[in-house]
């Protein structure tokens, strides 16, 4: 009985890390996504990411034709329209940064010219942060396997984790500065819309009185 709740309490461990490994594949941010390109037009796919954060994305022109894909013009953007990412004449690629500025990131696609009058079908593989992480490079220079990897892989999505929670704490601080301003704003027009309708009000009977007056009414 003692080696059989010894080996079930030695594999408590492994399991708890396999579910959090789970739970943090859910988390990760990866996403494959199918853009269908129209003869003339751009396509933009846009993601929230907040600064230094590693971005990857690769993506293949998909055609039935292979003896003839059409090209395609690929364009990445930060939120403040700076010039990322910038490609022609292409039919797959991939880019890679590290962001600098926090808000909507954007990349854009489109068809080279008048290639046909059907769609173009692109598939588009975007990665950020800890999903983007080349583990396999970090365990062939630290000497790591197993467990160990698997804990520094946890490690990093805690990492990744806490570095968001921070980020959402500093935008819902954001958010509640202007929201107050806001408020404060609105109320002092509202007190001065008040005023000014009291001041017309006045000017109004004034002027009323008088005409009156000059018209011996009153």
């Amino acid at each position: 009985m003692e080696k059989k709740r010894s080996r079930q309490f030695g594999a408590l461990p492994l399991i708890f890390i396999s579910l959090c490994l789970i739970f943090i594949s859910q988390l990760s941010t990866t996403r494959a996504v199918w853009l269908t390109l129209p003869p003339s037009g751009t396509k933009c796919v846009s993601e929230e990411i907040q600064t230094n954060v590693v971005v990857l994305a690769d993506y293949v022109v998909v055609s039935e034709d292979h003896n003839h894909l059409p090209t395609i013009s690929v364009k990445v953007t930060s939120p403040y329209g700076n010039n990322l990412y910038h490609k022609e004449s292409i039919t797959y690629g991939q880019f890679a940064l590290t962001t600098s500025e926090a808000g909507n990131y954007l990349a854009c696609f489109w068809l080279d010219g008048q290639q046909g009058k059907g769609e173009t079908n692109v598939n588009l593989d975007w990665k950020i942060g800890i999903a983007a992480k080349d583990w396999e490079s970090v365990a062939r220079k630290e000497k790591i396997e197993g467990v160990e990897l698997e804990l520094r892989k946890l490690e990093g999505a805690v990492e990744a984790i806490h570095e968001n929670l921070l980020y959402l704490k500093s935008r819902e601080a954001e958010m509640r500065t202007v929201s107050e301003t806001t408020n404060a704003r609105v109320a002092w027009f509202s007190i001065m819309s008040l005023g000014a309708c009291i001041v017309a009000s006045g000017l109004q009977i004034m002027h009323l009185k008088s005409y009156f007056q000059k018209k011996k009414l009153i």
